[in-house]
């Protein structure tokens, strides 16, 4: 069957969009009819898209996130329609595990093409064991790493951190974005009251463990050294709210927490989720 031509104003004929029909005719010639609506689909779902983005990122500060792989325009389309009546506050959430599936992603296809070019690159001769000798390796093995009779099995080893055990940021709620600039201290609780109570004065008892601004993404910088094992206690964190917000109805937020023995190798962090006159906050991780 011989292709099909079809020019700008043919295709505007077929739908009011200038955009639509010139990039129609730009896709042209067609060899059927179904290619053509097929190709017609993507150049519209494709706006439509377009014109969503920007109204998403009008209402959130921030582009569209999404793993867009094995997916097509119309149901990312949907997807982004679902997800424009979300919260700022849950949107963001989403947001960033849909980067992380994309760094995921991303990393695997790194890895594999890493992997494939040094098996191809080397040739190894591998000698291959006896499954009589497979199996006494594993008799060896199952008794080195078994616990001896009468004594405890050995505490399982503690994952070394990365990262500081307390952590925070900050989110503008009003207005849907994180909140730059903001002033954060941490500090612990080390009189030898054993612990501040309620109504009562606990100035003095307070130590500073660090001090930091809170960057772009409304994350805070180091509070206090990476250590394996947190010192339990009372903790509290401050953040300048007034000179962020002058207008606001408060001057600061001090958040106080406590941290059990049990919990020393956890990680703890400790949101502010802020508008001018309310605030949140909760135990992430």
């Amino acid at each position: 069957m011989e292709e099909i031509k079809v020019d700008e104003k043919e295709a505007l004929a077929c739908c009011g969009s200038s955009q639509f029909a010139k990039q129609m005719a730009l896709a042209s010639p067609f060899p059927s009819v179904d290619h053509a609506i097929s190709v017609a689909k993507d150049i519209w779902f494709d706006k439509e898209l377009s014109d969503w983005n920007a109204r998403y990122r009008q209402k959130f500060g921030h582009v569209f996130l999404i793993c867009a792989s094995g997916r097509s325009a119309a149901e990312i389309l949907g997807e982004l329609k679902n997800r424009y009546s979300n919260r700022p506050i849950h949107e963001l959430e989403i947001a960033s595990q849909e980067q992380m599936k994309i760094t995921e992603l991303r990393l695997r296809k790194l890895f594999s093409a890493k992997t494939k070019a040094d098996s191809t690159g080397s040739q190894y001769s591998t000698a291959v064991a006896s499954k009589a000798e497979k199996e006494r390796v594993g008799i060896i093995g199952q008794h080195l790493t078994a616990p001896l009779e009468g004594f405890p099995a050995k505490a399982p080893q503690v994952q070394a951190r990365t990262r500081p055990p307390i952590t925070t940021h900050v989110l503008d709620v009003s207005r849907g974005s994180p909140a730059a600039g903001i002033e954060v201290r941490l500090e612990m609780w080390k009189s030898s009251q054993p612990r501040p109570s309620f109504g009562e004065t606990d100035i003095g008892g307070w130590v500073l463990e660090g001090c930091s601004t809170t960057d772009r993404d409304g994350r805070s910088g180091q509070l206090m050294s990476i250590v394996d094992a947190l010192s339990p206690g009372v903790y509290r964190i401050s953040f300048n709210t007034g000179k962020y917000n002058p207008g606001g109805f408060f001057p600061y937020v001090s958040i106080v927490f406590e941290i059990k023995d049990t919990q020393k190798f956890e990680h703890f962090h400790v949101p502010l989720l802020l508008s001018p006159f309310s605030f949140s906050t909760y135990r992430g991780s």
